[in-house]
């Protein structure tokens, strides 16, 4: 537990990214859940590697690969450089990029420059955040309009991170009456509106109650990868803090089961996989699970820490795998992936 005291939203940024670089936030126990499934391999699938289309359609823009870096990190020099990093790199392999909750810069509109990344990725799909829960600490659709405007985005993410914000001593907790201020807000915003859990995972009710109200795209973000109950474990400013914390480090819906939620309730619907998925073998399952792609963090953080070409290069890696992956299953573009079967082990 690292003694925390400043609590602004800057420092709670900069203590997010450290504590994400620097420690050990994994889920202790709980899974992902993708290692229970497995391709039926195909000896002779009949396909050229080199021939395989991995390429999507989402929003009106193309992906050359169905990945997300999914959202991390704004409002502070650190993540600047590591937003620059990202973009650049999404730019060059045509994927799709979050930025980080844009909270920061809503309250000090002198952050902003550190979430704006079209300076390096002007054609990137492009995700603006802001969290659900601040529609009820007066944040509305002018909040979630300027975070748009902010970076120039194509959608607005909404994530909704319940637990941490409960296990943060200065957490927002009012989740009350939160989806009619979605529906609002999905109403009236000319761009689509993604609905994001953070690490634990939507239940398939509650798929169903945010398409209702209005949510083009869910990003299950389920559990078996980083634990925000674990990094808020490490922010703690006492004991009692940190037990709370800590007593959450396995909750949650684990991201296979997550997927097969959000597929259930909203067959139509595009789904991003993410919460805990490790390389293009990860992704070309949770496709196969019914997802439109699928989107890692911790990995790009690190990476981008690192430099660009480090970001670039596990993009490479991804892609490469997850098109040996669909030679060796048979599967030649990626709507031919979402009909594969999978073997339950």
């Amino acid at each position: 537990m690292d003694k925390v005291t400043d609590t602004t939203t800057e420092n709670r940024k900069i203590d997010h990214i450290r504590i994400n670089l620097e420690k050990n936030v994994q889920f202790p126990r709980l899974t992902t859940g993708l290692e229970k499934y497995r391709f039926i391999h195909q000896a002779l699938p009949e396909i050229n590697l080199k021939d395989i289309n991995t390429s999507v359609t989402l929003f009106g823009k193309r992906l050359a690969v169905p990945i997300l870096i999914s959202s991390m990190t704004g409002g502070t020099d650190m993540a600047y450089r590591i937003n620059q990093h990202l973009a650049e790199a999404a730019q060059a392999h045509q994927i799709a990029m979050g930025l980080g909750s844009q909270r920061a810069a809503i309250e000090n509109p002198e952050l902003a420059f550190s979430y704006q990344v079209r300076n390096v990725a002007p054609d990137i799909l492009l995700f603006a955040n802001i969290g659900a829960v601040q529609l009820n600490y007066r944040y509305g659709v002018v909040e979630c309009q300027r975070a748009v405007d902010m970076i120039e985005a194509d959608a607005l993410i909404l994530h909704f991170n319940v637990l941490q914000e409960a296990v943060q001593p200065e957490g927002d907790t009012d989740f009350s009456g939160l989806l009619s201020k979605v529906e609002s807000v999905a109403k009236a915003l000319p761009v689509p509106v993604i609905a994001k859990e953070v690490g634990w995972g939507f239940s398939e009710q509650n798929v169903r109650d945010l398409v209702s109200a209005g949510v083009q795209a869910i990003d299950v973000a389920g559990a078996g990868g980083t634990s925000w109950s674990e990094v808020e474990y490490h922010r703690a400013p006492t004991e009692y803090h940190a037990q709370i914390a800590a007593c959450f480090a396995d909750w949650g819906i684990p991201t296979a089961e997550a997927i097969c939620n959000a597929s259930q309730a909203a067959p139509h619907l595009p789904i991003i996989a993410s919460g805990g998925l490790r390389n293009g073998l990860d992704i070309a399952k949770s496709i196969a699970l019914g997802a439109t792609m699928g989107g890692l963090a911790g990995a790009f953080l690190k990476a981008a820490d690192q430099s660009v070409e480090a970001v670039d290069e596990l993009i490479r890696q991804l892609s490469a795998q997850l098109r040996v992956a669909m030679l060796c299953s048979g599967h030649a573009t990626i709507s031919q992936l979402q009909q594969a079967t999978l073997q339950k082990v």
